[in-house]
């Protein structure tokens, strides 16, 4: 059982770092539209929770969140076809890299807005408990997410009312160029204390250790009994965007360091020393992600351009 789920890590993981890689090769080529917010590295936290939940739960994300995406299901053909504007997306190109949403896994958005979606997955677990459905919102957000005011006004009602939603922090320690320990006084964990909710460290390398605190709080939530907070400690290998090469504020020996905790080779490695996969099993994992990511591509360059008459097509007044 344990040797089934990490291959399916596996897979998300390799899936999302291709997914990731080729973004940034089609945005340099013109033919991904706006900026790309890449999480490479950052993989385990969004297959680790994504694997944890079940398709008709909530979810929001943050501008890094394709990794999230992909993990909670949305396909792969919509994902890259939105990533181009085109019609086929699955905001028929309207939302962009930064705002994807898909109803039909639970994705209720990603907000370009930093902490945009920790009260929209607070709305939709009042929402889950008012209708007693059984159901749990997750709300992505990064470390820089966690001084804002609606975060705190989020959690504190999410606190009071016991509704059933984690709050999950892709901790990869800097804020564009900001680091946390120069931004942020105390422990997010610390914080959830003070709130009267759980508070879990998690290593966020590591896609078993953040699936198994997740399902915990999923158990928790679902039973009423509120919600969680989980800091996943991780690391993002590329700057904060296309302009941001990583390195003016980074060291070469921290950005190693963190590369060699690479979350794709730590779950290689345990596959293989359990028996459970060969080398040449997983490579064949790997580029059956990669033509599926192909195929993507080559979907969303055959999509078809939103017309300028449906410029208010999909709007709402």
């Amino acid at each position: 059982m344990q040797a089934e789920l990490l291959l399916r890590m596996f897979d998300s993981m390799v899936t999302i770092r291709y997914f990731e890689r080729m973004s940034v090769r089609l945005l340099q080529q013109g033919l991904v539209i706006g900026s790309v917010h890449v999480c490479i590295g950052q993989e385990a936290v969004a297959t680790g929770v994504g694997l944890a939940l079940r398709p008709d739960d909530y979810m929001t994300t943050h501008h890094r969140g394709h990794g999230h995406c992909i993990a909670k299901g949305m396909d792969l053909n919509s994902m890259m076809a939105e990533m181009m504007a085109r019609e086929d997306g699955c905001c028929h190109g309207r939302g962009g890299s930064m705002h994807m949403a898909d109803l039909s896994v639970g994705i209720l958005s990603a907000d370009g807005i930093v902490g945009g979606g920790v009260p929209m997955a607070v709305g939709a677990a009042l929402a889950a408990k008012m209708k007693r459905t059984d159901q749990v919102a997750v709300a992505f957000f990064g470390d820089g997410a966690i001084n804002s005011g609606q975060f705190h006004e989020a959690m504190n009602l999410a606190a009071l009312w016991k509704l059933p939603v984690l709050f999950v922090c892709d901790n990869n320690m800097y804020a564009v160029s900001m680091a946390a320990s120069e931004s942020t006084a105390g422990s997010l964990s610390a914080r959830a204390a003070g709130y009267g909710i759980p508070g879990i460290n998690v290593d966020g390398n590591d896609p078993m250790a953040v699936y198994e605190v997740t399902q915990q709080a999923l158990a928790r939530a679902r039973s009423g009994e509120g919600p969680t907070v989980i800091d996943a400690l991780t690391y993002r290998w590329e700057g904060h965007s296309r302009n941001d090469p990583g390195t003016d504020y980074r060291t070469k020996e921290e950005i190693a360091e963190w590369k060699a905790r690479d979350p794709v080779l730590l779950v290689r490695g345990q596959l293989i020393a359990m028996g459970a996969q060969t080398e040449e099993s997983l490579e064949a994992v790997e580029q059956a992600a990669r033509a599926k990511v192909d195929a993507a591509i080559e979907f969303a360059k055959a999509s078809p351009h939103p017309k300028a008459e449906d410029v208010l097509k999909y709007t709402y007044c």
